[in-house]
């Protein structure tokens, strides 16, 4: 996804009359749950939720690729890559996406996880496999090291990762990737944190009191970073106020969850995507939450599985979401942040 522009210019047309698909072109699944009056202003409780492709083992980090207009996501248990477009359909983009060297016997995951589309054709990719956050060439498909260690420790198994437009590099580090989780042998650190890494590669701990840092999101003005934790015993969202360096001056817990935990609501706080408005869209409990800038929730995008993250795509008015073993998109009339069109 993109974020680069003039936030202001983008909120002035944030009015402008959506297009919304006529007919759906794949099938269907799932439903839009209406909770307030004001998520008509985001999305038409009759959007239509359109599956993709599936077969994947757990589907995750989507990014849209404007250049190229298509779409790239991850199958980490699988260390594969994909690439899916309107008109190519779906083909492996790079396998293995993390990891590839021997088995160890370590990795749970070994290939890479969150991944976020940079204006210069770079992708950075929260490589959970190799436990680094590492920086990819699109044409050529090589790998730059962005972060590899904090402290001479590595990382437990990078997840999700964004970039502020001063080049401030923001991403979470959970143990999902090691078999065993915390309890990995492999595991160096001893806690789960959020980082960040400056343009000279200098790596900083943001948070280390998360017990599973998960989906990370910076607000419109990006003043604000948002950060999933994963946990079924504190499924919450947390809001860091940040400041020009990128140091947390405030923290908060923005959402929570854990009233909606069930059987029948399958999923934990997870990826997330914001609209220029402010709105945020965060897989949890049941599907895609989405909330006012205030936290409140407003409805609640369900495609019957547990969903992992969202992005948006195409003209910046449409989500995609990697839901389990299958992918998926809805129309929404809301758009993604630093779309060209919208800039």
């Amino acid at each position: 996804m993109w974020r680069y522009g003039v936030i202001a210019s983008a909120l002035l047309v944030a009015a402008c009359a959506p297009t919304q698909q006529s007919e759906p072109k794949y099938p269907t699944v799932g439903r839009i749950e209406r909770w307030d009056p004001a998520l008509d202003e985001i999305i038409e409780s009759t959007a239509k939720i359109e599956k993709l492709a599936d077969g994947f083992t757990w589907s995750e980090g989507p990014a849209w690729i404007a250049g190229g207009e298509f779409l790239l996501f991850t199958d980490v248990p699988e260390n594969t890559m994909y690439r899916w477009s309107e008109r190519d359909g779906l083909s492996v983009f790079l396998k293995p996406s993390g990891y590839d060297g021997p088995d160890l016997g370590v990795l749970r995951e070994p290939g890479a996880n969150g991944l976020f589309a940079e204006p210069e054709g770079t992708l950075l990719l929260a490589d959970s496999g190799t436990r680094i956050v590492a920086r990819m060439d699109l044409s050529t498909k090589s790998k730059t090291p962005v972060a590899t260690t904090i402290g001479g420790l590595r990382f437990n198994s990078p997840n999700d990762v964004i970039r502020r437009t001063d080049g401030k590099i923001f991403f979470t580090d959970p143990p999902y990737g090691l078999k065993g989780g915390n309890a990995s042998p492999a595991k160096e650190l001893r806690h789960n944190g959020v980082y960040r890494v400056d343009p000279d590669g200098t790596v900083h701990l943001l948070d280390d009191e998360l017990t599973f840092p998960n989906g990370i999101e910076l607000s419109p003005d990006e003043r604000t970073l948002y950060v999933a934790n994963s946990d079924p015993e504190r499924p919450i969202w947390m809001a860091y106020t940040l400041n020009d360096k990128g140091d947390v001056v405030d923290k908060r817990v923005f959402a929570d969850a854990s009233d909606l935990m069930g059987p029948d609501a399958p999923g934990l706080p997870d990826g997330l995507s914001i609209g220029v408005g402010g709105h945020l869209f965060a897989t949890g409990p049941g599907g895609v939450l989405i909330f006012s800038p205030q936290g409140k929730r407003l409805g609640r995008i369900v495609t019957g599985a547990p969903i992992a993250n969202c992005a948006f795509g195409n003209d910046g008015r449409m989500l995609y979401m990697t839901s389990h073993k299958f992918i998926a998109r809805v129309p929404v009339l809301t758009h993604g942040v630093g779309f060209p069109r919208y800039q």
